[in-house]
C-alpha cells in the first residue's frame, strides 16, 4: 500500500509540474488557458474568478468535463462556458493537465489562441513542460546533495564532499544470460561478501572473481531489507580472457556538500544525468532498430512503482534521487519527436515555421492520435512484462 500511495505522489508531483510549466508558460505568452487541472476527470471541484466582479466561483462536479472532452483531439465543448481559467480538483489523482484555447489548431484567428501566436511562442509553450520537470529534478538534488546522496566513489571523492558512513559495492547493471543473471541478481544489489570473505570496494571485488574462474562462488547480498546469498559460477571471456560474473559494480556512498556547493552539484547532476538519459535512449533505439534487442531493461508503471518503494525503502536519500532521475526521464521522453508529445507537436510546428505553410489538421491529429495509441500499446506490453517479472 506504501508503494502505491508514494507512486501516485510522485507521478502526480511530476506531471502537476510539467503542466504547470506550460500552464505558466501559455498565460505568459497571451494564451487563453480553459482550465488547469491537478489530477484527471472527471472533476470533483473547481474554482475560477470572475472577471467581471472580481470575486472567486465554485464549479461542482463534473458537468460536460470528462477525460475524452479534456485530453482530446478537439476543443472543450462549450469552451467559453466559464469566463476565465478554472481551476479544478479531478478524482483521478495522477498528475494533471492544462486545456489551452485552440492548443489542437483550431480557432487560429483568435488573437488569444495558440494557434494565432508566433513561432517562437508556441516553441516556449511546448518546451516549457520538459524545463520544469529538468528544474524539478535540479532542485531535489541540489536539496538531496545538503542532506547526503547515493554517489559513485568509484574514482575517489570529490574534495568538498563530506562521506556519510562507508562506501558499499552496489550493482549498476546486470549483463543478461550472465551467470548472474542466472543467479538471479538484478541493478541496486549491494554485494557485501563472498565465500564469507568481506568485501570493502569493487576493486576487492575484481581482484577475488578473477583468481576464482570456474569455481562456485556464495555472494552475500542485500536488495533492500532483504538478505541472501546466491552461487555464481564466474566464467572467462574468450576474447579479452577476462574472468567475470557479468555485472557492472561501483562503490557507493552516501555523500553531502556545504550548501553553497550543493545547489551547484545538484545543477550539474540533472545536466549530466539528462545526457546519461539521452544517450541511454540512443543505445536502445538503436537496438531495437538493428534487431540487437534491449541493451538494457526499461520499467513501465509497474515497474517504477516497485523502484520508487525499494527507493523509500533505503530511506528519503535515495527516494529524492529516484524522484530526480524519474523528472529528468519524464522530460527526455516528452521532448523526443513522438507524435502526441511535447516534441512531437514542437516538430509539426517547426515544419510550418520551415516550409511556411501549415501541416494539415486533419493529418496532424491523425499522428499525433497513431502515436497516442502505439504509446499505450507500448506501456500496456511493459507492464505485463513488469507483472510477470514480480512473479
Amino acid at each position: 500500500m506504501l508503494t502505491i500511495i508514494l507512486f501516485v505522489l510522485v507521478l502526480s508531483l511530476l506531471v502537476f509540474v510539467h503542466e504547470f510549466g506550460h500552464f505558466v508558460a501559455a498565460r505568459k505568452s497571451g494564451m487563453k488557458v480553459h482550465e488547469f487541472g491537478f489530477g484527471f476527470p472527471p472533476r470533483a471541484v473547481g474554482v475560477y474568478k470572475d472577471p467581471k466582479t472580481g470575486t472567486w466561483k465554485w464549479v461542482k462536479g463534473a458537468k460536460k468535463q470528462d477525460l475524452k472532452n479534456t485530453v482530446g483531439g478537439g476543443d472543450r465543448e462549450d469552451q467559453d462556458e466559464y469566463p476565465s481559467t478554472v481551476y479544478s480538483l479531478n478524482w483521478l489523482p495522477l498528475g494533471g493537465f492544462v486545456r489551452i484555447k485552440g492548443e489542437n489548431g483550431e480557432e487560429a484567428n483568435a488573437p488569444d489562441s495558440f494557434g494565432y501566436q508566433k513561432t517562437w511562442k508556441k516553441v516556449v509553450v511546448l518546451v516549457a513542460g520538459v524545463t520544469m520537470n529538468f528544474v524539478l529534478a535540479a532542485v531535489l538534488l541540489g536539496f538531496g546533495f545538503m542532506i547526503g546522496l547515493p554517489t559513485d566513489v568509484t574514482d575517489g571523492l570529490d574534495e568538498s564532499g563530506i562521506l556519510i558512513g562507508e562506501p558499499t559495492v552496489v550493482i549498476q547493471q546486470v549483463e543478461h544470460d550472465s551467470p548472474a543473471d542466472m543467479a538471479g541478481l538484478k541493478s541496486g544489489d549491494t554485494i557485501h561478501a563472498i565465500d564469507d570473505i568481506a568485501i570493502h570496494n569493487t576493486k576487492e571485488m575484481i581482484e577475488y572473481v578473477a583468481d576464482h574462474a570456474g569455481e562456485q562462488l556464495s555472494v552475500f547480498i542485500t536488495r533492500g531489507e532483504e538478505k541472501q546469498t546466491v552461487d555464481i559460477t564466474p566464467i572467462q571471456d574468450q576474447e579479452t580472457e577476462q574472468v567475470r560474473i557479468g555485472v557492472a559494480i561501483a562503490d557507493a556512498a552516501i555523500v553531502r556538500y556545504p550548501w553553497y556547493l550543493a545547489i551547484w552539484k545538484g545543477l550539474v547532476a540533472a545536466v549530466l544525468g539528462t545526457i546519461g538519459i539521452f544517450v541511454g535512449f540512443f543505445i536502445l533505439i538503436k537496438g531495437l532498430l538493428f534487431g540487437q534487442g534491449l541493451a538494457f531493461d526499461v520499467a513501465g508503471p509497474v515497474g517504477i512503482a516497485s523502484i520508487i518503494g525499494d527507493s523509500a525503502r533505503l530511506g528519503i536519500n535515495y527516494l529524492i534521487n529516484v524522484t530526480a532521475m524519474i523528472s529528468l526521464s519524464l522530460a527526455v521522453i516528452n521532448i523526443l519527436p513522438i507524435p502526441a508529445l511535447d516534441g512531437g507537436r514542437l516538430v509539426f510546428v517547426l515544419i510550418e515555421k520551415i516550409c511556411k505553410k501549415k501541416v494539415s489538421l486533419k493529418y496532424e491529429q491523425l499522428a499525433h492520435t497513431i502515436g497516442f495509441v502505439l504509446l499505450l500499446i507500448l506501456i500496456i506490453v511493459v507492464t505485463v512484462r513488469d507483472v510477470s517479472g514480480l512473479f
